[in-house]
């Protein structure tokens, strides 16, 4: 056993704690047919990313899963690895060129580029994991993979091969959501939207042949030159006359047709819709219906292109600005009203996005969701909060085709290869050198590479070994829950769900623990705009990595966003403090060299072992409930009120007792069977203290985070012993409660009478009961005394207690300490009374000052009598 040090320092002893966790090998898994498998695969984060206060929260509530039932025995696999985040890292590589070196990536050219990419992630890639390990993670690192490695990609393609044969994925022209900073498409979960004010701009189309014209309102005037075709409604009597009329665009010239379609909303503006197939989701579907011809208006950047006429070059709201200047010079523009509306932006960037036709990839989604519901449905997985499956429901019922191309370099490149010579496209496994048509050599892949999320959907079965049958993927897959923000349910959640059941027959985990944010003390989202977010690195140096962890839990519940603040970390650090200093003051007592308990229990020995094992029964269905933040709480209020406060206070006598050492040794015994379990049962969520302590105290085995998870036994249950003890704690409150209130010390001993039912129960703990009510003897009545009425009495539910005045107060001093300060009220009171007696203070101040005025009179009084009071008991 180590001796513990004076003062718990966690930088002393966190890294080489987790260099012997690692050194054993007790974060490795393997497949073993004597245990239940337990697996979680994290959510990969960022290859490029720093540890935010996010990760942190997601890590810690995984690491407390995995610790739990490791030490129950499973073969707990935790599956680490990180994304190569396509966009993020790309954009990340492009910046370091621009700055250092003055180039672009067309510069260096796309191998060069992808060499530099590959340089970026070796160099910084391990950063976020050594990040992970300073938090006290325990997976399994042997097993770390990372989406764009071998066994990674090779899973890519077999599921796009396997796909495109089903004729579930397709490249087609289609309307998609197109970023032009990222210069990509984004699929609709990569969209975010928000409420922006606009305006509706009326426009005037004059019908061909005609004096009539119709009036359009838009909000996107911008778009126009690529409009072919105006909407009314079918049942719109308005416009009835004008269907299949042809109307002229203003300022193009271009004639387009007036069609009826249902989509139209007649109380939109005039009831007449400009229709640009090109650049709006609604218009593409309404085109296709009418066959109506696709304009393209904008490029990649949004600048204007060649089909926009005189407009070409422009940026698209500098377009915007000439297009309705020209159309108010030919007197077209006829209203101008404020309007807000839904805009996409970009998740990533906050770039309002543009819908745009694209020839894309698309994953076709209606037979892939309906399995995915039903599995929902019919509980194979489980959402935990359960009001999380309505969400992840409603968004699948209304899914898209999920455009998953992305006109970035770095990424899974999409196997598809082109023949120069006969035009063919093979969709391929392996890449394609010879034209299988034609035989020509003269082949090119396509340029494009897949959505980052495409990749992350196969993780639970990837990891594994998929598509290879390897003993792994046999044993831990499904997986057993899946531990993420509801910010990513669309992103992640739901592809990987409809994934696993397509490629592997099977849903990839039974539960989904949805977790919320973290956020600043004022309820705010943490960001750099704002700048309050919280560095948890910063936060491990100062207070260790136990102390972060068990802020991040604390009144934490499934799906709920917590409030972080550095008061709950000081909180926390506190609350370690108080089991270190506990525990060291238990093995500076210790003698024994094993901690079982004794046959022979005292009657507050029962009171705390009933109360542990109540704590083991109570933490253990917590966790399995994911209620994290409820065991947490029963483990400090445990640990804090009842073992330190409490029962340490009340077996010291014995503790330090050498006399009877059969009382002595049992009472070591005790604490040594409570404290280590109790660190067993703390040590999921602080895993670098409970092991220091673990190691100091008489243990069996190398690690208390391969010991065997504390069971509930029946006959350590002691419930009537725990009723006396808890009457007797009641008691000595009250008892302090009073002394308090007369402004009696402790040092100062008094006679403690008791006439109480429980005899026997009070008799059996008289000697702390004694201790901690400062009594110098504790007397036990048959009746209430004579001389009642000269002694401070306490009812409480378990025994009527008296003590004599005399001997808790010197009259003197205390009549004369009340006298002075019935003076002082009286002379406050009178300062109050002037006041309000005053006519032109109660008329000329406000109401709330004279109310508080006349609160105070009211406290005031009270006090006064409560003084008199206890002066007339001194007579």
């Amino acid at each position: 056993m180590n001796e513990l040090p004076k003062v718990y320092d966690p930088s002393a002893v966190e890294e080489p704690l987790y260099r012997f966790w690692e050194e054993n090998g007790f974060f490795h898994a393997e497949p073993d047919e004597t245990k239940k498998p337990f697996t979680i695969v994290i959510p990969p984060p960022n290859v490029t990313g720093q540890l935010h206060m996010g990760h942190a929260f997601d890590e810690t509530l995984q690491d407390i899963l995995i610790r739990f039932k490791r030490m129950q025995g499973y073969s707990a696999l935790w599956m680490p690895g990180t994304d190569h985040a396509g966009i993020a890292t790309q954009i990340k590589v492009e910046e370091s060129l621009r700055v250092n070196e003055k180039l672009t990536r067309y510069d260096l050219g796309r191998e060069k580029f992808l060499e530099r990419v590959w340089d970026w992630k070796n160099q910084y890639g391990s950063r976020i994991i050594s990040q992970l390990k300073k938090l006290g993670s325990s997976c399994d690192w042997e097993r770390e993979r990372f989406t764009m490695d071998e066994g990674c990609s090779k899973a890519v393609r077999e599921v796009f091969v396997n796909l495109y044969e089903k004729g579930l994925i397709y490249k087609g022209s289609r309307i998609i959501n197109w970023c032009p900073h990222c210069t990509t498409a984004l699929s609709d979960a990569e969209v975010e939207y928000e409420n922006q004010a606009g305006k509706l701009w009326y426009i005037k189309y004059d019908i061909k042949g005609s004096d009539e014209y119709v009036v359009v309102a838009t909000t996107r005037p911008e778009t126009f030159m690529g409009d072919t075709g105006v909407a009314v409604n079918p049942d719109d009597e308005r416009y009835q006359h004008l269907i299949g009329k042809t109307c002229i665009l203003p300022i193009i010239g271009r004639e387009i047709p007036i069609f009826a379609d249902s989509y139209v909303d007649p109380a939109f503006g005039t009831g007449c819709v400009k229709t640009t197939p090109c650049h709006d989701p609604n218009d593409f579907e309404m085109g296709l219906r009418h066959n109506l011809e696709q304009i393209l208006v904008f490029n990649g950047d949004a600048t204007v292109n060649e089909n926009g006429g005189k407009y070409c070059g422009m940026d698209r709201y500098e377009c915007r600005k000439a297009v309705l200047a020209d159309l108010e010079a030919e007197g077209r523009l006829l209203k101008i009203e404020d309007h807000g509306h839904n805009v996409g932006t970009c998740y990533r960037c906050g770039t309002t996005v543009e819908p745009m036709t694209s020839a894309q990839w698309f994953v076709k989604m209606a037979p892939l969701a309906k399995p995915a519901m039903d599995v929902v449905h019919n509980g194979r997985v489980k959402f935990v909060p359960d009001r999380f499956s309505k969400t992840y429901l409603r968004w699948m019922e209304n899914v898209h085709d999920w455009c998953i191309s992305r006109q970035l370099w770095w990424g899974h490149r999409i196997p598809a290869f082109y023949c120069a010579d006969c035009g063919e496209m093979t969709v391929s496994k392996e890449d394609v050198t010879v034209c299988p048509k034609c035989g020509g050599t003269h082949i090119h892949q396509e340029e494009d590479v897949l959505d980052t999320w495409f990749s992350s959907a196969l993780w639970p079965f990837s990891t594994l070994g998929w598509p290879e049958k390897t003993r792994e993927l046999d044993y831990f897959y499904p997986t057993s829950v899946l531990v993420t923000g509801y910010d990513i349910i669309f992103f992640w959640v739901a592809r990987m769900i409809f994934s696993g059941l397509e490629h592997m027959g099977q849903e990839p985990f039974k539960t989904v623990y949805i977790h919320g944010l973290v956020r600043d003390a004022q309820g705010r989202k943490m960001s750099k705009s704002l700048g309050n977010g919280i560095d948890p690195l910063e936060v491990i140096e100062q207070y260790g990595a136990d102390a972060l962890r068990f802020t991040l839990v604390t009144g934490n519940s499934p799906g709920n966003d917590m409030r972080f603040s550095t008061e709950k970390v000081e909180s926390s650090r506190n609350f370690a403090n108080k089991i270190w200093n506990a525990s060291r003051f238990i093995q500076m007592n210790l003698t024994i060299s094993h901690a079982e308990l004794p046959e022979k229990l005292a009657l507050e020995d029962k009171w705390i072992v009933s109360k542990y094992n109540g704590l083991v029964k109570a933490v253990t269905e917590n966790i399995d409930k994911y209620e994290l933040g409820l065991a947490v709480q029963k483990l400090y209020d445990f640990i804090w009120d009842n073992f330190c406060d409490w029962y340490i206070e009340i077996v010291k006598p014995r503790l330090q007792d050498k006399t009877d050492k059969e009382a002595n040794e049992n009472t070591q015994r005790v604490l040594c069977y409570v404290l280590s379990g109790t660190m067993q049962l703390l040590h999921p969520f602080m895993p670098f203290i409970t092991e220091t302590i673990w190691q100091a105290l008489p243990h069996e085995g190398k690690s208390v985070m391969v010991s065997k998870w504390p069971e509930y036994r029946e006959e350590l249950c002691f419930k009537a012993e725990e009723e006396q003890v808890e009457r007797m704690m009641e008691t000595i409150r009250a008892i302090r409660n009073r002394r308090a209130e007369m402004n009696v010390p402790p040092s100062k001993k008094a006679n403690v009478l008791l006439f109480t039912p429980h005899r026997s129960a009070y008799e059996a703990g008289a000697l702390f009961f004694g201790k901690l009510s400062y009594a110098s003897e504790v007397e036990f009545l048959d009746a209430a005394p004579a001389n009642a009425e000269s002694m401070v009495s306490i009812v409480t539910p378990g025994a009527q207690v008296y003590m004599p005045l005399g001997e808790l107060i010197d009259f003197e001093k205390e009549r004369a300490r009340l006298e002075k300060e019935k003076a002082k009220v009286e002379s406050d009171i009178a300062f109050v009374m002037k006041k309000l007696d005053n006519p032109s203070f109660v008329g000329k101040a406000p109401e709330k000052v004279v109310a508080a005025e006349q609160e105070k009179a009211a406290k005031y009084r009270e006090l006064l009598e409560k003084i008199e009071e206890s002066l007339n008991a001194l007579k």
